[in-house]
């Protein structure tokens, strides 16, 4: 069943940070990405300068100002620092998809219009979500650039020795909001969007002796969009959400789950590549032995490499969450592998995940 928006997948992420040329590298180095595109004074725009990264069927811009005037740069970055500003659908129709979320109560950040270039016109529309994200509604049917008009080719070659991570897609983009917040967004994607409600995690299904989240995840009817909402929950100390919150100076995104056919190998090569992840007790893997679960790996090697494992439904999957990348107790990634036909989230890790998140929340005083 296609779902009513013609939403055929995730696109870009864009990052707004401090510095784009250092941020860039690092994503290049340490995550695998490369820098396949370049947009700054040299080619037109004044501003801001932005690097376009892929890996596979990944899109990551990260874009910061060049301008004391760029006030949209600089005031996202004054108050949330390094984080997503936006991230985008590829769509049938922009203009189609956009009129029925704005016809059912989205709220619009701008209207769709055409980018054009020699290499012909990309569609844009985009959309208000979290605080001062925007979900973008993007269509490159005309278009035969190498992302969108404005960037170029990048402006030198650069090789760069790093382990390849072998990192395909998008599987999931996560929102942290505010108390009481949740429900209200969940209803704004189910109308706006037609989503639907796929998980709800209520009261004392995610929690640690220390603190507490509720979750729900909605989706495209089609599956194709994934999106689980976070909202603070009453316990002994501030969670991981409040600290994001208090951190962020609002809701927003707190991490992107990015999808590979082979998590052993893509974490082996993260780290080597610098990544620093969660960490969890021995203990984990002896009872992980206990349960006996129907997995291909082994699970010595999962332990080696700190790797999850959560068996739910007619599948299994396994993920791997890094420590915040930005100064900021902020964002951070999910390494993930679905096995089978796994389409959870990895409820039964999620305990052993808040304590080693809250062991990190006590280093930097914020579990109080």
């Amino acid at each position: 069943m296609k779902n009513v928006m013609g939403i055929n997948g995730f696109d870009f992420i864009e990052f707004y940070v401090g510095s784009a040329k250092t941020t860039a590298y690092w994503y290049a180095k340490a995550i695998g990405f490369t820098i396949s595109g370049y947009r700054g004074p040299e080619t037109g725009c004044r501003d801001r300068v932005s690097y376009y990264l892929t890996s596979n069927k990944i899109k990551i811009i990260v874009t910061s100002a060049v301008s004391p005037n760029n006030q949209e740069v600089l005031s996202f970055l004054q108050k949330h620092g390094d984080g997503v500003k936006r991230f985008a659908w590829v769509v049938d129709d922009v203009e189609k998809a956009f009129n029925y979320a704005f016809s059912h109560g989205g709220v619009p950040i701008k209207f769709p219009a055409k980018i054009e270039d020699e290499n012909g016109f990309v569609a844009e529309a985009a959309l208000k979500v979290y605080d001062d994200t925007e979900i973008v509604l993007i269509n490159y049917d005309n278009y035969r650039g190498i992302f969108k008009p404005g960037f170029a080719e990048p402006l030198q070659k650069i090789t760069i020795n790093r382990q390849n991570t072998g990192l395909k897609f998008i599987d999931h983009i996560v929102g942290n909001v505010r108390r009481n917040e949740m429900n209200k967004w969940v209803e704004y994607y189910e109308k706006a969007m037609d989503f639907e409600t796929f998980v709800d995690f209520g009261p004392g299904d995610i929690s640690t002796k220390y603190s507490a989240l509720l979750s729900k995840v909605v989706r495209s009817k089609d599956n194709v969009i994934k999106l689980p909402i976070n909202e603070p929950y009453e316990g002994l100390k501030k969670s991981q959400i409040e600290e994001y919150l208090d951190e962020y100076t609002g809701s927003g995104v707190q991490h992107i789950a990015i999808a590979t056919d082979d998590i052993i190998s893509a974490i082996s090569a993260l780290r080597e590549n610098g990544i620093e992840f969660l960490t969890v007790p021995d203990t984990y893997y002896e009872m992980l032995k206990e349960k006996n679960f129907d997995i291909s790996e082994d699970i010595d090697t999962l332990k080696k490499y700190g790797i999850l494992c959560d068996f739910e439904g007619d599948g299994y999957l396994l993920q791997l969450f890094t420590k915040p990348i930005y100064d900021r107790p902020t964002f951070f990634f999910e390494i993930i592998q679905r096995k089978k036909l796994s389409q959870g989230f990895g409820q039964g890790n999620f305990q052993s995940l808040f304590e080693s998140i809250e062991r990190d929340q006590e280093l930097r005083g914020n579990l109080v």
